[in-house]
């Protein structure tokens, strides 16, 4: 991953409370971002979300890229006992996430508002920044009308010619600074988002809010959702006379109660971070597309190649995160090739990314002459490359020179099938493995070592590890690491493959 870059500048020295949102596996990419790009502190994560102290401003917490969504944390505590006392008793409970701690709600809303203050204000320095030509342009201009009060009509042609030129030139910086429909939709938002924190009177009883529950475990069979809300929405409005505005509200409430955790904050951005605003047609989700350019250790430079790139997403992460290098994508299908050059155009991309038309297993490429190669490899009904995926990678292994690295997205059938197991019902893991368990939930915390957060991690990695042990070399192509992540109904793994040697020696 690219080192961290810009100030680190938020509020108090202690900095500030912050979780994300992860898409199950990614946890351990998300943990490695914050600590590197936000230079984060107090790192831990329970399963599908990452907790984390900064002193970043929100340009910085924007550009996570491993992370769903981004929330200011108000409250994490000990789930609620729903097996032995009444729904009554719980409910009463709830109310004291609210009533035990009020401080804590108002100096997380102060936080927040601050945020999005501070933000707002960087971003309108940002864009006069951005145009001194124009306002140049504009001073110009006048200046030129005053001479055309007083000057001759030689002088006169001479200066609508200057003008044209100055017309020109303001033209071409306004295309430069062009946003795609997305991007102008996300900046609107996050400006209104600011707008509203700020002009919010100082009274509380003027605010909005909406209240958003998630369960899950034991909580989720007793309670549903609308309950738990309802009883939050309550709480809030008697300690803080706030209004409840389902539609559109100033402030939003995140509650997540499971058998392990209970989770309460607010989400910074409206926007998902992985909604990228650069990003025209989404493909692989792009989530999943940063975490496998992040494990291809990409330096300046490098012969970057996705011999199955269809729209074009990973390349497209790896180049808004490491530019300096020449990055070709291939693909066989036309329509996707023109979706992927769609995307490069509203990208601003077109000049770091070259598409060819290609097959995959007969690739237009010399030997042993791409650094890198990172693809998701399709599966699914829709996707017949079960069969091909030896020859798939046997090209692959051509085509990279002797200590490459190859990143591939693999489901369970291209597995089984490296393996030699050409029966796609036989498990791909033994019984009880961590494997097995998708919603299982852990705790870790790395830099406190707890007790409890020690067999976590070491679980995790042990998971890891086993995928890895059970993968044997394909060639000269060894693998050296393993994640399992979630695609939503379907799992996927992610490897990475180093070249040892050339074949045949």
């Amino acid at each position: 991953m690219a080192a961290a870059t810009g100030e680190l500048r938020l509020g108090p020295a202690v900095g500030t409370r912050f979780f994300c949102t992860a898409s199950r596996g990614l946890e351990p990419f998300l943990l490695r971002e914050v600590r590197t790009r936000l230079r984060a502190t107090q790192v831990e994560y329970i399963s599908g979300k990452v907790f984390f102290t900064t002193c970043c401003d929100l340009s910085m917490l924007k550009r996570l890229k491993s992370a769903e969504r981004l929330f200011l944390l108000i409250k994490k505590q000990l789930p609620f006992n729903v097996s032995s006392v009444s729904k009554g008793q719980i409910f009463n409970e709830m109310e004291r996430l609210i009533n035990d701690d009020p401080e804590s709600w108002l100096n997380a809303l102060s936080i927040w508002k601050n945020l999005l203050e501070l933000d707002a204000k960087e971003e309108k320095l940002s864009q006069e920044d951005a145009n001194p030509l124009k306002r140049k342009v504009g001073e110009d201009n006048n200046t030129i009308a005053k001479k055309l009060k007083t000057e001759q009509m030689l002088e006169l042609q001479e200066n609508k010619e200057c003008e044209l030129e100055k017309q020109i030139e303001e033209e071409t910086l306004e295309k430069g600074n062009c946003v795609t429909p997305r991007e102008e939709l996300q900046e609107e938002e996050l400006q209104n988002d600011a707008v509203e924190a700020v002009d919010t009177p100082t009274k509380q009883n003027h605010l909005t809010f909406r209240v958003s529950c998630r369960c899950s475990g034991a909580i989720a069979k007793t309670f549903t959702t609308q309950e738990i809300g309802r009883v939050i929405g309550i709480g809030l409005k008697k300690q803080f006379g706030w209004k409840v505005d389902l539609r559109n509200p100033n402030l939003e409430i995140f509650i997540h109660l499971s058998d392990i955790y209970s989770v309460v904050g607010i989400p910074v951005f409206r926007v998902p971070l992985a909604s990228r605003a650069y990003i025209k047609t989404a493909g692989l989700r792009s989530t999943i597309a940063w975490a496998m350019a992040s494990l291809a250790e990409i330096k300046a430079g490098a012969f970057v190649l996705d011999p199955m790139c269809g729209l074009g997403t990973i390349l497209l992460e790896a180049a808004k995160e490491w530019p300096d290098v020449y990055y070709v994508g291939a693909d066989v299908s036309d329509s996707q090739l023109l979706g992927a050059s769609d995307n490069l155009r509203a990208a601003g991309l077109k000049d770091k990314i070259e598409l060819l038309k290609g097959s995959v297993i007969e690739l237009p490429l010399p030997s042993e002459s791409v650094d890198i190669i990172i693809s998701d490899i399709p599966f699914g009904k829709k996707f017949k490359l079960g069969k091909d995926i030896k020859s798939i990678l046997q090209e692959m292994e051509r085509v990279l020179h002797v200590g490459g690295t190859i990143v591939l997205l693999l489901s369970g059938d291209h597995l089984r099938r490296l393996k030699g197991c050409e029966e796609s019902s036989a498990p791909l893991y033994p019984k009880g493995s961590r494997t097995d368990e998708p919603g299982s939930e852990e705790c870790l915390n790395p830099e406190e070592k707890a007790a409890v957060s020690e067999p976590a991690w070491s679980s995790s990695e042990a998971s890891n590890q086993e995928c890895l042990d059970r993968m044997p070399p394909f060639g000269s192509l060894v693998p050296v690491e393993c994640y399992k992540v979630s695609l939503g109904k379907p799992d996927a793994f992610i490897y990475k493959y180093r070249k040892s040697h050339s074949p045949g020696q």
